[in-house]
């Protein structure tokens, strides 16, 4: 179906194909990760002495122009140009050449320039920025994850044995960011499997927030008065480890099929105490534009519903699938909001960039929530330096996260303390903008309890004591109501 001929008012959604760990829609037939005869990891081509090629690319001046362009046509461009700047209107949106795909310049990190060259010699362009070849060929299998990675044993173990709750799956975009040599690099920690998470500690749960006790129809949670969380499928295009919804993911339970999703439109129009809906999962943005934009028109239908946000990692696993198109369609919702995911700094590319700033030029404003992870993010430089490069983003940072105790987490899991040392190593030392609140998810349904330093030392008569980010005391006239 062509994007511009479904406007998202109609009472039938389109068609739902198999899910079940594949792209929604798909046929099922799934091509995967095809890796040019005489690749294998052993051969070592990353090495140069000590260096990773990993540190070496990271350090080289970006390319001046991309690999693999197909040479344009003047006559077609011209042509292409010209025909977006007559698309009508569309529910009073305008369809102009700035959110027309093609007029942006392609962008590419250095880092995955050398992965496509290696791993995907034969893919396109066109191919590389489909996100929907992206997801088709995900690395999944421990075959594929050994012609890339020089594997742990602890990696190898869980790959070749399998048995976990949570599947495996990363985007060869993502897969590029990889450290092929270091199991210990931050981001392959995070959607490399290993044996840890087969380790159950007390106080872990499957579900740790009580998401299933607070779900009055299926994909639904309502938690909060005023809004709830809606789940329209279970698919994810990278798996991340640390996972909240570990349980539900990935397994093909949650479908976007008509009658299911009817069933949640039908309570929110019978609680009118609802006014913000969060479409998450899974993530919402592995919807085709079509299904995603069946889902929003039916909840803007809802006149007591005022507030629209997605949650969603696409921007940092998978930027292709902000097209200009998917921007187009959101922008006739608003007010729409989006909840998207960084861990760290190296997530922060000039295709992520891309990625968030054509949803931010539509009018979609964007909050980071960053997962506390030990070894990952749990230092002040590391945090300081992600929270700058959202900033740059145009992306707020919103919430730092305690991870939750999900099974076989604990590896993942830092002391409460650090977050409140990390927030101490923020707040005076760099722009308020880029400091997150810190929130433990309380276990069994409690909600977000935000967590401070202590900033109030206490009294001494009419005067407040407190304490500033050096540590100094200052008092604050506030004398006591008689």
């Amino acid at each position: 179906m062509d994007e511009s001929s479904f406007g998202g008012e109609s009472s039938e959604p389109p068609s739902v194909g198999p899910e079940h760990d594949d792209p929604p829609g798909s046929s099922g037939n799934v091509s995967v990760l095809t890796v040019a005869e005489g690749t294998a990891a052993k051969s070592k081509p990353y090495q140069n002495g000590k260096l990773s090629v990993l540190n070496l690319v990271r350090n080289a001046a970006p390319p001046t122009t991309a690999s693999r362009q197909k040479p344009a046509n003047g006559h077609a461009v011209a042509e292409k140009v010209a025909a977006s700047n007559r698309l009508p209107d569309r529910n009073g949106v305008r369809l102009d050449a700035a959110h027309h795909a093609g007029t942006s310049p392609r962008k590419e990190n250095p880092l995955t320039i050398q992965f496509r060259e290696r791993f995907y010699p034969d893919a396109t362009d066109e191919d590389w920025d489909d996100w929907r070849w992206q997801s088709r060929h995900r690395i999944k299998t421990l075959e594929q994850f050994e012609r890339i990675l020089e594997l742990s044993n602890e990696e190898r173990d869980v790959l070749s044995d399998g048995g976990t709750l949570l599947p495996t799956a990363v985007t060869p975009y993502y897969m590029s960011l990889l450290d092929p040599e270091n199991p210990l690099q931050a981001l392959r920690k995070t959607v490399v499997p290993t044996t840890r998470e087969f380790v159950r500690t007390p106080g872990e749960a499957d579900d740790p927030l009580g998401e299933d006790g607070h779900s009055p129809v299926p994909g639904l949670v309502h938690r909060y008065p005023d809004r709830v969380l809606l789940l329209p499928l279970d698919f994810c295009s990278t798996y991340c480890r640390y996972c909240t919804r570990s349980r539900v993911v990935g397994h093909g339970e949650i479908q976007p099929n008509v009658e299911r999703l009817e069933a949640i439109f039908h309570y929110l129009e019978e609680a009118t105490q609802v006014r913000d809906v969060l479409i998450s999962g899974g993530d919402p943005l592995a919807l085709s534009d079509e299904k995603l934009d069946w889902i929003i028109g039916r909840l803007r239908q809802i006149p007591h519903i005022e507030f629209i946000r997605i949650g969603t990692k696409m921007p940092a696993v998978l930027p292709q699938r902000i097209t200009p198109e998917l921007c187009t369609m959101l922008r006739k919702y608003h007010p729409i909001w989006m909840s998207v995911h960084y861990l760290h700094p190296e997530e922060c590319t000039v295709e992520s960039k891309q990625a968030c700033e054509r949803l931010i030029d539509a009018g979609i404003p964007l909050g980071s929530q960053t997962v506390l992870l030990k070894g990952v993010n749990d230092e002040v430089e590391i945090m300081k330096e992600l929270v700058h490069k959202l900033l740059l983003m145009r992306v707020r940072p919103y919430y730092l996260y305690q991870c939750d105790p999900i099974s076989g987490s604990s590896h993942f899991r830092t002391p409460v303390s650090k977050g409140l040392e990390i927030i101490q190593g923020l707040r005076g030392f760099t722009t308020g903008y880029a400091v997150p609140t810190f929130v433990i998810d309380a276990p069994g349904g409690g909600g977000k309890i935000p967590l401070q330093v202590d900033s109030v030392i206490g009294r001494d008569g009419d005067d407040l004591l407190l304490r500033n980010f050096e540590g100094k005391t200052f008092r604050y006239p506030d004398p006591i109501a008689t």
